[in-house]
């Protein structure tokens, strides 16, 4: 381990770390461009034989970015599809942004360091950054704006290039160092462990925009919501969005270890996808896995109305081809379905009739910008939002990890311990994380 990262461990001040030379490489989780065919008609695609962790070099920092020294991270799935190469290989992202300018060009390599989760300790700043300093402690927001677009100043996600960091751009947070815009920090919540900080901003930020920001489905009391996946990243998040807004959170899952799960996180219902006969997870070209929408859908709906009476008001959607036919047919007339992914694949089918006819909406989203990012970053940092956490792994393992995220076999949030020599760490208010109770704060990490 360089000089810097053992100062960052040892908790040095900040002029201390302003004095010890960044190192001229780092660890890092990576694919490899010359990897990109590997699996080429192979079935399985094992992100564990793509993702390489090894020493990479060290970029040059821009006036208006910051280098934190990342202590966790998590993954997301956009990292299971940068080690998959799918739906194209991320190298392809990275060439187009790096014809831009100087500094874009230093993300078009050979290697790609993923990871769009991170929390740490600033160690340099760039020439124009104000707002941050060496020593500060930080978690990052992954929305990679670019604030000279217009569009970026009604809102983030709307300019033309916007890009998800770690994914749409080099130096992500699966490694010792991750490069960021200082647009994209925050405070890190005082009561939280390293790895706990790390595994929020990504899953609760699009969550949050989603189903509480006015760009998304805007719940109010009592809206019954309808949550894909209640017991994984994103699901974890939208229950708890739904419970705190007054709504009744009903969620679907593949197990009952996953249905104890989603009961731990808020869900008032929850149903076995077998139920309606979704067995599989399903795949971009797995259609024996998918059911006949309206068929599944009838099935859901009686089982919703059993429970709580009523249709669903919202569908929190993310699963894609497998369910979104099921989506569009369950949600009430006048309801709405939020989607910000496609897990299953991306080409979707539905009968429009119950769209159109029926004055339904379908609600495109997509990450969340800063502004949205701050406000859920403020609930868990005031103890009403919860970190997703079921495990975490050692950064010489993020294969492994990706590959429990990959094969749908892990609940809530998978993180990444990088440079924190152990779990449990980074805690600086202990008696706000008393008083909000350690099985509050890891209501995952305290089911069998």
């Amino acid at each position: 381990m360089d000089a810097l990262a053992e100062a960052v461990r040892a908790g040095a001040s900040a002029a201390e770390l302003e004095r010890i030379p960044v190192p001229a490489a780092y660890t890092a989780a990576h694919t490899l461009e010359s990897d990109a065919g590997m699996f080429k008609g192979v079935a399985d695609k094992d992100v564990r034989r793509s993702i390489r962790v090894g020493e990479v070099p060290m970029p040059e920092l821009a006036p208006d970015e910051v280098l934190v020294a990342v202590m966790a991270s998590s993954i997301n799935y956009n990292t299971v599809w940068s080690a998959m190469f799918e739906p194209l290989p991320t190298f392809a992202f990275l060439r187009r942004y790096g014809v831009q300018d100087r500094w874009a060009a230093r993300h078009d390599q050979p290697h790609h360091v993923l990871g769009s989760d991170a929390s740490g300790v600033v160690v340099r700043v760039g020439s124009v950054v104000r707002r941050w300093k060496p020593g500060d402690r930080v978690v990052v927001a992954p929305a990679h704006v670019d604030d000279h677009e217009p569009a970026t100043h009604a809102d983030g996600m709307l300019g033309e290039e916007q890009r998800a960091w770690g994914f749409e751009t080099n130096f992500g947070g699966l490694a010792h160092y991750a490069v960021v815009r200082a647009s994209q920090l925050l405070p890190k919540p005082a009561h939280l462990t390293w790895e706990e900080a790390a595994a929020n901003l990504l899953c609760m930020g699009t969550a949050y925009r989603m189903l509480v920001s006015d760009r998304g489905a805007r719940i109010k009391q009592g809206d019954i919501v309808l949550i894909w996946g209640a017991a994984g990243g994103l699901g974890a998040y939208a229950a708890q969005f739904v419970r705190n807004g007054g709504g009744i959170p009903v969620g679907v899952v593949g197990s009952e270890e996953k249905a104890e799960r989603a009961r731990a996180l808020g869900c008032e219902v929850v149903i076995n996808r077998e139920e309606i006969g979704l067995s599989g997870r399903g795949g971009a070209n797995s259609d024996n896995a998918i059911p006949d929408p309206a068929e599944a859908g009838r099935k859901l709906g009686r089982l919703i109305r059993n429970a709580v009476g009523e249709d669903p008001h919202i569908v929190f959607e993310h699963v894609g081809r497998a369910t979104f036919g099921i989506s569009v047919f369950v949600v009430r007339r006048g309801g709405s379905v939020v989607t910000c992914g496609s897990s299953t694949g991306y080409q979707h089918e539905f009968d429009n009739r119950y769209l159109w006819m029926r004055l339904k909406r379908v609600i495109g989203s997509h990450g969340g910008n800063l502004a949205e990012m701050a406000e859920a970053n403020r609930l868990v940092a005031m103890g009403r939002i919860h970190p997703a956490l079921s495990e975490v792994f050692p950064l010489t393992e993020t294969g492994e990890a990706a590959r429990l995220v990959q094969r749908n076999a892990h609940s809530g949030k998978v993180g990444v311990l990088c440079l924190a020599e152990r779990e449990g760490l980074g805690v600086t208010d202990q008696a706000l994380r008393d008083r909000i109770g350690e099985r509050a704060i890891t209501p995952l990490r305290h089911l069998p």
